[in-house]
């Protein structure tokens, strides 16, 4: 027992068990989005049973209950992580006492979201509480990877001008309007999840065009800031992070216009909808670069001569 709690203790531990559950977090996004994509979200008709006579998926389901079961599968494995991680920051409270209380946050979240799935399904799919799965979703992706960045070992932060720490939460939360906007747009379009389920009703033309305008809005929010954090010499940590987020977002913008030319494959949907995953956490590691936390890994000297050559 002693060398668990000796490997608990290790902050490689802790990093990588965060990591796994911020990995895991986005993982099942997509296992989520395949569920709906393929017609299977009613694989399994009624929760926490997948039948009313049987916990798993049986022949009589086909290939729809086998989908179904399987992302319900995975929730094991991002209950997992989220356990592991929970029990390193413990362990470590007293080096990072913000990191175990992202721990318990990512574990309630996971909780949240079991529950949730099963509201979802027993309410045959309704589009909204489909769109609180999705956005809760990117909140457990929120606070796995506040959680894995206070284990990342790197100098002490850069202390932004309050202008561009500013313009990094509203860079936030125009990232977050966008995945709002993006839930709608999927709610009011063909993908259901089921031939039964119901539709927001919404235009979906109308809708995906006032996602595309917050896009557009996002990038060009991203773009100022990779410049004015160039011209402020910021460390190159710091103009990477942005750097990173114009790129994903671009890419992302790439993948969605071929869904959308493409009458909305389920596969280019699932690279979609990961794609989000990704813009979101590129967007979170924007905003903890130019941003401060009380408490923070102990620094390493071999970034400063990174930062004197930004």
């Amino acid at each position: 027992m002693s060398w668990v709690l000796e490997w608990l203790d290790r902050p490689a531990t802790l990093r990588r068990a965060a990591l796994a559950s911020l990995v895991a977090n986005i993982v099942i996004v997509g296992t989520g989005g395949l569920v709906r994509l393929t017609g299977s979200g009613l694989g399994c008709p009624t929760w926490p049973r997948c039948t009313d006579d049987s916990y798993v998926t049986t022949a009589e389901m086909g290939h729809h209950g086998l989908i179904e079961f399987g992302n319900r599968t995975l929730t094991s494995v991002v209950s997992i992580a989220a356990i592991l991680a929970l029990a390193a920051a413990w362990r470590q409270r007293r080096r990072l006492p913000s990191a175990l209380r992202a721990g318990v946050g990512v574990l309630l979240g996971v909780a949240a979201q079991a529950v949730l799935g099963g509201i979802t399904v027993r309410m045959a799919l309704n589009p909204w509480t489909v769109m609180a799965h999705f956005l809760l979703s990117m909140v457990l992706i929120a606070l796995a990877f506040a959680l894995w960045d206070r284990t990342r070992e790197e100098p002490p932060r850069w202390t932004a001008p309050r202008a561009m720490r500013a313009a990094g939460v509203l860079t936030t939360a125009v990232s977050a309007v966008v995945l709002v906007l993006g839930t709608i747009v999927t709610g009011s379009g063909p993908h259901s999840g089921d031939t039964k389920a119901a539709r927001t009703g919404f235009d979906p033309e109308s809708v995906s065009q006032l996602h595309t305008d917050a896009v557009m809005v996002l990038v060009g929010l991203s773009v100022a800031m990779w410049f004015g954090l160039r011209a402020l010499g910021a460390p190159l940590r710091v103009t990477r992070a942005a750097a990173i987020l114009v790129v994903v977002e671009l890419a992302q913008g790439v993948i969605g216009f071929v869904q959308y030319f493409t009458g909305l494959p389920w596969y280019v949907v699932v690279l979609h909808m990961l794609g989000a995953c990704l813009v979101w956490a590129a967007t979170l590691n924007l905003l903890a670069r130019v941003t401060t936390r009380s408490d923070q890994a102990p620094a390493k000297s071999e970034d400063h001569s990174l930062a004197s050559t930004a």
